[in-house]
């Protein structure tokens, strides 16, 4: 497959279709939030308990109650035990081994572009055979990065923007990581404002659903995808 930049797309339409897209697979999501947050919190509480991150924290309570040095030195001394470093590893696998649950979607929506029938089996598709294998990787080599970026403002973004369709690329173009992140980049510079506005808009309404008694964000924590395969649509075209 090769990949051309169209013409700059309008960010409206781009907007327009992955709302689009959203709310034609509601069910959909609604499953991925309940079957992501219902293993996500089983595996956190698993790892607190086999870890005694439960014991930490109240160990920081009582320091908090001291004052504000005795509750700084605390947490700084627990977070190079063991245990805490066990429980990082823990959590850090456990949204590796989530992320592919999110290629699903490039499934979904790619059927709906082709009037296919849609099934939840298409939600895992990221785990079939090799897949799980690829796009772990690919989320191992992006989510180090950007924890290392989340003290500033801007690098965090743009590491968002640069790698943003690296995903869509190794799933319907085949792409390695390193193809993917140089189209990626190349994709941000022709398009830098869709991109940025586009993102800014995907985060928003992504954690919006908080405000309505956290049902809305089992609905809305998935729009992401969306958004993404949107501005894949429009800005990169698959030739044989």
């Amino acid at each position: 497959m090769q990949e051309t930049n169209p013409q700059k797309p309008g960010i409206d339409f781009i907007l327009k279709q992955a709302f689009f897209y959203w709310n034609k697979t509601l069910l959909y999501q609604l499953m991925y939030s309940i079957i992501y947050f219902s293993i996500f919190f089983t595996s956190i509480f698993f790892f607190a308990s086999k870890f005694g991150i439960w014991e930490q924290n109240q160990q920081l309570i009582e320091a908090y109650k001291t004052s504000m040095e005795a509750y700084v030195q605390k947490a700084e001394a627990l977070s190079q035990t063991w245990e805490s470093r066990m429980f990082l590893y823990s959590f850090l696998a456990t949204i590796v081994f989530l992320y592919p649950l999110n290629l699903g979607f490039f499934q979904i929506y790619r059927k709906l572009d082709l009037k296919e029938n849609i099934s939840i089996s298409d939600l895992f598709v990221g785990y079939n055979g090799a897949n799980f294998f690829r796009y772990a990787a690919y989320f191992l080599f992006w989510i180090i990065p950007y924890t290392q970026l989340l003290g500033t403002v801007i690098f965090p973004l743009f590491w968002v923007a640069v790698t943003l369709f690296i995903a869509p690329l190794m799933f319907f173009q085949n792409k390695t990581i390193l193809e993917g992140i140089t189209l990626s980049f190349k994709a941000m510079r022709s398009h830098f404002i869709e991109i940025f506005v586009c993102i800014l808009v995907a985060f928003i309404f992504k954690y919006i659903g908080l405000g309505l008694f956290f049902i809305g964000f089992l609905f809305t924590f998935p729009f992401w995808n969306a958004m993404i395969y949107s501005l894949y649509k429009t800005i990169f075209s698959e030739k044989p």
